[in-house]
């Protein structure tokens, strides 16, 4: 009876302690997606060179090639008057103008709109417009920190809701392009500012609360959502199990905000006014968010790697049947290469003896190779774990049992 006694408030501690493991668990995984986000908006702001190397590619992509073109030239073509523009043209280029507008066919309006809008696209399929786009970007990086994070000015601005770049620079090297083509007029036309929008959202001011507060959190969030977890795991009773959840659950709750990006980017686009080129701002929005849907990919992929392996570890009757059926594999293929006079020699006993810690060793290689890596990607995660599962197979195979001797 005392013994009895004794024994019942047992299971209401492994209650608690289960309770308690699982409420961390749920709460890291919660933090998850908040923590990729954050990650993301610290290191795309608090980076350059990244900032850089994420919008770089914009300046090829045929979206916002058109789009920059097309609002050049309507900038130009609002400071062209048409009326006296060939009475400006100097008699000696006239016959070039007349050849090139000849070409193009019409009347003189759409005529010269199509001729400059050609000489746009040319301009911006330059590599003097990547150019550009690249230095312009470096240099107003903190420019667009001070957009993101409260405050404007610089290339960058805030106004009506949008982040917007002066495309000043590639309007001056259009008029020098249409001057070359024989349209001296242009080299008349003033200084002309036009924007192009980069971001649009309504109550910009509270993004920028939110972003602020996520760039703030950058490292430590993540951390502390892997904290969590861990803690979660350690605290349960069964914490192969756990470490089960927990890894599936942090790669669920990121592809939920895959999800939601996705879904984001469909609301986004359809509330962007008409003056707005929705392809040039899908291919803004996607190469924004590049780096964290590559941040989703790996910590999903982390998560099913972290899961599977946990889950072939246990004493499950699936488990055990693959890990049988890859002890049988090596095995034959350490019988095939005895039979071919292959031997270990001395390595084989010391490899079975500190097995368990060779296998630790790698596990650990592993682990400091992805925490290392700067900004691994889904496929970096795949990676490393299958030079894991081949280095213990290795081992494996070089295993020999001092007695099969």
């Amino acid at each position: 009876m005392l013994e009895a006694a004794r024994a019942e408030p047992r299971p209401r501690r492994h209650v608690t302690k289960s309770f308690l493991a699982a409420l961390l668990i749920v709460i890291g995984c919660i933090l998850a997606p908040f923590a990729a986000v954050s990650a993301w908006a610290s290191s795309e702001v608090g980076d350059t060179d990244r900032y850089v190397d994420t919008v770089a590619p914009l300046a090829s992509d045929p979206d916002v090639q058109a789009a920059v073109a097309n609002r050049a030239a309507d900038a130009v073509m609002d400071h062209l008057d048409l009326p006296t523009l060939l009475e400006d043209v100097a008699p000696a280029d006239r016959p070039r103008l007349a050849q090139a507008l000849g070409r193009l066919g019409g009347p003189l309006e759409d005529a010269i709109a199509g001729f400059v809008r050609d000489r746009a696209q040319d301009v911006v399929a330059s590599e003097v417009f990547k150019k550009i786009w690249v230095d312009a970007n470096r240099t107003i990086h903190s420019a667009v920190d001070k957009a993101l994070t409260g405050s404007g000015g610089g290339a960058v601005q805030i106004k009506n809701d949008s982040v917007s770049i002066d495309l000043a620079p590639v309007i001056d090297q259009l008029k020098q392009r249409l001057v070359d083509e024989g349209l001296t007029v242009a080299a008349k036309i003033p200084e002309v500012h036009t924007d192009f929008t980069v971001l649009r959202a309504d109550n910009i001011g509270k993004v920028k609360t939110g972003f602020r507060l996520l760039q703030i959190a950058g490292f430590w969030l993540p951390v502390l959502s892997v904290l969590l977890v861990a803690a979660g795991v350690l605290l349960s009773v069964r914490r192969r199990r756990a470490l089960v959840a927990g890894a599936l659950g942090l790669a669920a709750a990121t592809l939920l905000l895959g999800l939601a990006l996705t879904i984001f980017r469909v609301m986004y686009l359809n509330a962007l006014p008409d003056s707005v080129s929705q392809p040039a701002a899908a291919s803004v929005y996607d190469a924004l968010t590049h780096y964290l849907r590559t941040t989703i990919r790996m910590t999903a992929a982390l998560g099913v790697v972290i899961a599977l392996g946990a889950w072939l570890s246990g004493p499950g009757r699936v488990a055990t049947l693959v890990r049988q059926l890859w002890n049988s594999g090596i095995g034959a293929v350490r019988s095939t290469a005895d039979r071919a006079g292959l031997r270990t020699g001395p390595v084989g006993p010391f490899v079975y003896r500190y097995r368990a810690w060779i296998t630790w060793v790698l596990v650990a290689a592993a682990v400091l190779s992805f925490v290392l890596w700067s900004y691994p990607t889904g496929w970096v995660v795949l990676g490393i774990a299958l030079v894991l599962l081949f280095a213990l197979a290795v081992v494996e195979f070089l295993a020999e049992e001092p007695s099969a001797r």
